[in-house]
């Protein structure tokens, strides 16, 4: 990363983590009969906090504004951080609702030597994955390096913890000598709704919805807000600011640039889906040189050969990222080419030199059940089998290997030939091919690589797929916007996807190394800005009114009291699944003394929860 390599700025404060209420420690305990009566909860609240709260706000220290641009999971990360330090935040989306690319994603991260590893005997540490980002990456930032894995726990881990993300595994992932891939509960909307509800629970920080940032307002050399324009009413709008914050994400679904930093030693697919953010166009890009911002290493774009036609737009080039890893891979003549356990970075140089860049999973009914799609509204099996293994424009479906080479047009004889090898591969127990599986493989590798022989046979056919941006907008340690000659633009700062995660995977991605760069480098930025405001007194992170201020949900569910059999029932029930308290009581949320009782309206629609069995 092209980087003034200072130290940063500040140290990381310890911050006093706003509590998420999971049901099992904190719920309201409105004593309900059944899910038509409400009843008052007690106002109670510790006094020293609404104190502290009012005096907060009286404050009459300086107090920085910043502009955020995208409410992605950077932009959101860089947001929370800013208004937990005082400063009056504005966040910019053009969208309606958070999340940006981030939502679209398994939601995993790659963290170093966590509790959560430890408990399960995973021994890691930052000088192991220090190499892994090294060796894996090819061109990633050395320095950007070590202070991530070196950090990541921290400022990554355990910051979520706090917020009250969930983590229900930890995957094994190609190229990682650990364990790391940490995989959130609810995929990428389970990751980041936990921060954006934070967010929500702060009156120094708001959001301009449907909005666009059109240009960065200079006068005198000097940064000074943002031009926005409102998508809905069409209105222009000036918003003055002492730092502005660029989280806009990549510019993988603009074809365009696509082409333009295009590797040149790889040639342009005739066909190329395009399956990044609805908003990753570049936008940032263009802000950043406007006023002199540089870019760097645009051509580390990180796609995947993974993309099928998204069913729901049938008439565009929209993608999905499908994939079964528990199949093979096979081109146009019915042969393995690559290791797909290697992912990106071993399949995509030789796809894209095939004619045509192309190729074909094949699986069959025992391994079906592997079949995955990115994205948190295709975690359930049932839609992804409906609209895309049961539709015969995208899988084929045969009871022999032979009428299924006639339906996907691959050569019979060799597609048979190319099985037959492959299960006698995995019956001896290496691929001496390609060396997918074997002795010193990791557990992932050979648990993944079952023989393909039980009816019927399925194939599904899967073209270059835009996905990631590698490079991006210069910065340096603190996340300022760096020009040609390295000197910084002031008040100018960039984050997450824009920059290319920082350089911190070089050309190659490591599973996990997306979301977590995006979360460091907007917490990075945010505590430079509130470093060089020089503030002289800093809002005290007071913990919000909790629920347990008032409220034992223990207790009262071992009481097994006449009149209350579904009150104990429901929430032992959402105990054991540690789900969050604002998921059925999400109106009272944030807390507010006069207005603090159970709406059943709402409440009647966690019903299906229990009801429909959708924990």
């Amino acid at each position: 990363m092209i980087s003034c390599f200072e130290s940063p700025t500040v140290n990381p404060r310890p911050i006093t983590a706003w509590v998420i209420c999971l049901f099992f420690q904190l719920p309201v305990l409105a004593m309900l009969t059944g899910c038509g009566v409400k009843e008052q909860a007690s106002p109670r609240v510790r006094e020293e906090n609404r104190e502290k709260l009012i005096s907060s706000r009286e404050s009459t220290h300086k107090t920085p504004s910043v502009v955020v641009v995208g409410a992605g999971i950077s932009g959101l990360s860089a947001a929370l951080e800013l208004a937990r330090g005082g400063a009056a935040v504005t966040v910019v989306d053009m969208s309606s609702v958070f999340g940006g690319h981030a939502v679209m994603s398994q939601g995993g991260l790659s963290i170093i030597d966590t509790p959560m590893q430890r408990q399960a005997g995973i021994h890691d540490s930052p000088a192991l994955a220090f190499d892994d980002f090294i060796n894996w990456g090819e061109g990633a930032d050395p320095m950007w390096v070590r202070y991530y894995v070196e950090q990541s726990s921290d400022q990554i881990y355990d910051w979520l913890i706090d917020l009250g993300v969930l983590f229900s595994e930890i995957a094994p992932t190609p190229g990682n000598t650990a364990d790391r891939n940490h995989q959130p509960t609810n995929r990428g909307i389970g990751l980041v709704t936990p921060i954006y509800r934070a967010c929500l629970e702060l009156k120094n920080l708001r959001f301009l919805w449907h909005t666009r940032a059109e240009k960065l307002l200079v006068e005198d050399a000097r940064l000074t807000g943002v031009e926005t324009y409102h998508m809905r009413d069409k209105t222009v709008e000036r918003l003055a600011a002492d730092a502005v914050v660029l989280a806009t994400g990549g510019f993988q679904n603009n074809l365009e640039m696509v082409r333009k930093y295009w590797p040149q030693e790889f040639k342009f697919p005739r066909r190329i889906l395009v399956g990044s953010g609805r908003h990753s166009i570049g936008l940032g890009h263009q802000m950043a040189q406007q006023v002199g911002g540089q870019l760097v290493k645009m051509d580390y774009q990180w796609n995947y050969f993974t993309g099928i036609p998204d069913p729901r737009y049938p008439d565009g080039n929209k993608g999905l990222n499908a994939a079964n890893m528990w199949g093979i891979l096979v081109n146009s003549e019915g042969q393995r080419f690559a290791n797909l356990h290697g992912w990106a970075k071993q399949v995509m140089p030789p796809l894209l030199s095939l004619d045509p860049v192309t190729c074909w999973f094949i699986f069959d009914e025992a391994t079906k059940s592997h079949f995955s799609v990115s994205g948190s509204d295709w975690a359930e099996f049932e839609k992804v089998d409906r609209l895309i293994l049961q539709n015969s424009h995208l899988v084929k479906k045969a009871e022999t290997i032979e009428e299924l080479a006639r339906l996907t047009g691959l050569p019979e004889e060799k597609l048979a030939k190319t099985i037959t090898r492959y299960n006698q591969l995995v019956a001896a127990g290496e691929d001496t091919d390609f060396g997918r599986f074997g002795p010193g493989k990791t557990k992932f590798n050979n648990e993944a690589s079952p023989q393909l022989k039980t009816p019927p046979f399925y194939g599904m056919q899967t073209y270059p797929l835009t996905r990631k941006s590698m490079g991006g907008v210069a910065i340096d340690r603190s996340c300022r916007v760096v020009d040609k000659q390295l000197h910084p633009i002031h008040g100018l700062y960039a984050v997450g996807e824009l920059t290319g995660l920082a350089l911190i995977n070089g050309k190659a991605s490591l599973e996990g190394t997306f979301l977590g760069p995006c979360i460091l480098t907007g917490r990075v930025a945010a505590r430079s800005i509130l470093a060089r405001a020089e503030l002289t007194q800093q809002v005290e992170n007071v913990a919000a009114p909790q629920c347990t201020d008032c409220h034992n949900i223990d207790s009262e569910t071992i009481k097994q009291r006449p009149g209350y059999w579904h009150f104990e029932n429901v929430h032992t029930k959402i105990m054991n699944n540690e789900i969050d308290c604002r998921e059925c009581h999400g109106e009272l949320s944030p807390y507010d003394e006069e207005n603090h009782q159970i709406n059943p309206q709402v409440l009647t629609a966690s019903c299906i929860r229990c009801h429909l069995g959708r924990e």
